[in-house]
């Protein structure tokens, strides 16, 4: 059941036009679009990667689809750094950055030797990854991270109601995305427990499903990475499915430029925005702006049409839920390197990005930060702790009327929230 949609400007654009109140036509206006293309990034040492979505984009109210790109082609930033061509990369060899990258440049290379034992992340997707497993011990054993296996109980995959033999059909695209989660919980978190739940479709009924599963099943930190367009029916959503008090729960906030996005509008997660990082001769060693390909192509932010917002977020711009709390790396130009060998996209190493990148990237800071405090809602905690987070302050991923919703500046903005980790400090509460 592979579906792979052309992610042209123009379909982009018809799709964020109709997101917010998807109808018939709206479905009919995206159906039809089989054929995966390729974006190119702004900044002209990269400008030759290009990318395909790994997931349809959504065709029904209440359909969601992830947020991982996977690149195509090209030269990262990771290959620059080392001094790789283009043409020497193969799916034999990494591609993108690799946990010692990530872990430097958010500050948490003591904290991920150190911390997270008895912890367990849960990875909320559609559909079945059946080499789930055997993947995540291939990226594991690269990067000589300890093995994390169903025999010595580090992982577990099970259904939305928990089973462990009836899982949902399979798919090549949520594969993929299975795959760069659970990656990215594995290189920032490598002494945590992994829970893979899987929904038996791409809807936010069944999605959200996964998600009480995950916390029945005593996850503390859960990470999404997938969206869809808001509507009227996100706040009986948001109580049904994400209101988990005392639970860390991430989303991602799109990969479609300025534009609010569900889940990640809910006041229940934390929204987690994206950003391009490279290396670069500061003291932190890194340096990140705002993920922005074009104007269809970049991370997402906006103003929510229809969440509440939480008491904790000050900006007086928006009357109601902003988005996003916090950001981590999501350029694919900048990506990070995934081992993948389930269907037609499963050829061994490849390079994602996306904002499906970002989010289990900060369920995992979390997990490393420790258990949150019982009847909290962990989304709070960076508010609090604004000093211990790389404020970024340069890019933007569109044009808006409100300047911050859509560009970097100093302190709080839409595109990047508070910044991004620097250590566990914003993430304790």
């Amino acid at each position: 059941m592979r579906t792979t949609p052309t992610n042209s400007p123009t379909a982009r654009r018809r799709w964020r036009r109709i997101a917010s109140a998807v109808t018939t036509t709206a479905a009919l206006l995206i159906t039809g679009l089989t054929t995966a293309a390729h974006a190119q990034a702004a900044d002209p040492s990269t400008a030759k990667v290009t990318w395909a979505r790994s997931c349809a984009l959504p065709r029904h109210q209440g359909e969601m689809s992830c947020n991982a790109l996977r690149v195509t082609g090209g030269r990262t930033a990771f290959q620059q750094q080392h001094g790789i061509s283009a043409q020497a990369a193969e799916a034999t060899s990494p591609s993108g950055y690799g946990p010692s990258d990530l872990r430097s440049a958010y500050g948490l290379t003591s904290a991920a030797a150190n911390n997270g034992s008895g912890r367990t992340i849960a990875i909320v997707d559609a559909y079945d990854d059946p080499n789930a497993e055997s993947d995540l011990a291939a990226y594991r054993s690269h990067y000589g991270l300890p093995a994390c296996t169903t025999a010595n109980g580090c992982f577990k995959k099970v259904s939305q109601t928990g089973s462990t033999t009836a899982l949902p059909t399979a798919d090549s695209g949520w594969a993929g995305e299975i795959s760069l989660d659970v990656d990215m919980a594995s290189a920032i978190c490598p002494n945590c427990h992994i829970t893979l739940v899987e929904a038996k479709s791409a809807s936010m009924a069944n999605l959200g499903t996964a998600v009480n599963e995950a916390v029945a099943l005593g996850a503390k930190y859960v990470s999404n990475s997938y969206g869809g367009g808001e509507s009227s029916t996100d706040a009986s959503y948001d109580s049904a499915y994400f209101n988990h008090p005392g639970v860390v729960i991430t989303a991602s906030a799109g990969d479609g430029g300025y534009g609010a996005e569900y889940p990640a509008a809910s006041k229940y997660v934390t929204a987690v925005g994206g950003t391009r990082l490279s290396t670069s001769s500061t003291t932190r060693g890194w340096t990140e702006s705002v993920w922005r390909t074009s104007s269809t192509e970049g991370t997402g932010s906006g103003c929510s049409a229809y969440d509440t917002k939480p008491a904790w977020q000050t900006d007086t711009g928006c009357a109601k839920r902003m988005i996003a709390d916090v950001s981590a790396v999501a350029d694919p130009a900048t990506g990070v390197s995934v081992y993948d060998t389930y269907g037609a996209d499963g050829q061994g190493w490849a390079t994602y990005g996306g904002t499906s990148a970002s989010a289990p990237i900060i369920a995992s800071v979390y997990a490393l930060a420790g258990t949150p405090s019982t009847g909290s809602y962990p989304a709070e905690f960076p508010y609090a702790n604004t000093s211990a987070l790389n404020d970024v302050t340069s890019g933007s991923n569109g044009s808006c009327t409100t300047s911050y919703f859509c560009t970097a500046r100093t302190g709080y903005d839409g595109p990047t929230g508070l910044g991004t980790p620097e250590g566990l400090g914003a993430f304790t509460g």
